[in-house]
């Protein structure tokens, strides 16, 4: 049995960096998100572990910060919502063309705007459509519980390496503020020099020697020809991803002939919906992303061979809705139910969509 606490989502979320050898924290406070640097303030890991935690002048200073610590080869991370991820916009899309990693932690809130500070998972294609300029995309992982939030942070800096790429943990303000149990891992120490050099030395500015020239970290290319050879590579890389990583979890699906398509506290909702539909004698599921890019497209189309219709539940206007159809080609109906400005949907209320927008309508 490992170390078991009760823990808020933003917090573990601060102690899991800790804990998975992350080297620096760059941010700026933000409701709903502010406890991750409150938390890592409080912990102080700088004299446990060295890590650096600095609070920056702005959402902008704090993404280039991270550059900048990507570009040493180190594990960086920062988080934020909303509005202040659209801040960083201009240095995701810097980070994804100079191929850095890097964590980035979006606890979203109601938009447009300044929205309200209520929960909303109204960032879906910021996320996973780019969100800034040009073709890139992010890792994105959606954590449906406090435990996911812990495990989802060493998960993301493991995936974040391997494809040298921003990451994003793509939550809401619900999971970020709710408390449950959550079993800690134990702590991983931060890489060394010398672990620095052979994890990301090939690329890294880890210092020019004998043996090597120096490594330029840049995302700016002024050739149109060898600017399309790194776009080709990109593309190659999210496609090695769209193989190799997605993620999903299925709850009561292989009978269902109605299924709710939902991530992170829509989908605690949805699975509560389930049970109440399989009450009435109606065969629902719930199929649950948990990369929203990679999407699951392949295990989507193939459910839609049985299934007399999809609904995806979002606290939105529709987002993922639309991957859902392009992922079901036509093969069934399709629909979405959500509720906007930081009101939570009930079960109930998943339950009447259903009823209304699939089997009566």
């Amino acid at each position: 049995m490992g170390d078991i606490r009760l823990m808020k989502g933003n917090e573990v979320i601060a102690e899991a960096a800790i804990r998975c050898g992350c080297d620096a924290y760059f941010g700026y406070p933000i409701t709903p998100q502010s406890e991750v640097m409150e938390t890592l303030m409080a912990r102080a890991p700088w004299e446990e572990t060295g890590m650096v935690v600095l609070q920056a002048e702005s959402e902008v200073a704090s993404i280039n910060m991270l550059f900048g610590g990507a570009s040493a080869g180190k594990k960086v991370m920062t988080s934020s919502s909303s509005p202040g991820i659209s801040l960083m916009a201009e240095g995701i899309s810097y980070m994804a063309g100079a191929e850095l990693p890097g964590l980035i932690v979006n606890v979203q809130r109601g938009g447009p705007g300044l929205g309200t500070i209520q929960p909303s998972q109204a960032d879906y294609f910021q996320a996973t459509k780019g969100g800034g300029h040009g073709d890139y995309r992010l890792f994105v992982l959606a954590p449906n519980s406090v435990q996911e939030m812990a495990d989802f942070v060493d998960l993301g800096f493991e995936k974040s390496f391997k494809y040298r790429n921003p990451a994003m943990i793509l939550t809401d303000g619900v999971i970020g503020q709710m408390m449950e149990k959550v079993e800690l891992t134990a702590f991983k120490p931060r890489w060394t020099d010398l672990q620095v050099e052979e994890i990301s030395g090939s690329w890294a500015a880890t210092g020019k020697n004998k043996n090597r020239k120096q490594h330029i970290m840049t995302s700016l290319e002024m050739v149109s020809e060898r600017q399309e050879k790194n776009n080709e590579r990109f593309q190659a890389k999210y496609k090695q991803m769209q193989e190799e990583d997605v993620m999903f979890e299925e709850i009561q699906c292989d009978d269902a002939e109605y299924i709710i398509v939902a991530y992170g506290v829509s989908s605690r909702i949805s699975a509560k919906a389930v049970d109440l539909l399989r009450e009435k004698g109606i065969k629902a599921g719930l199929f649950r992303p948990i990369t929203l890019f990679p999407f699951p497209n392949k295990r989507i189309n193939e459910l839609a061979d049985k299934a007399k219709g999809f609904l995806s539940v979002e606290m939105n206007a529709g987002q993922m809705v639309e991957d859902v159809r392009l992922s079901v080609l036509g093969k069934t109906k399709v629909e979405h139910f959500g509720r906007m400005g930081g009101i939570i949907a009930t079960p109930s209320e998943v339950v009447e969509a259903i009823e209304s927008k699939l089997i009566g309508g």
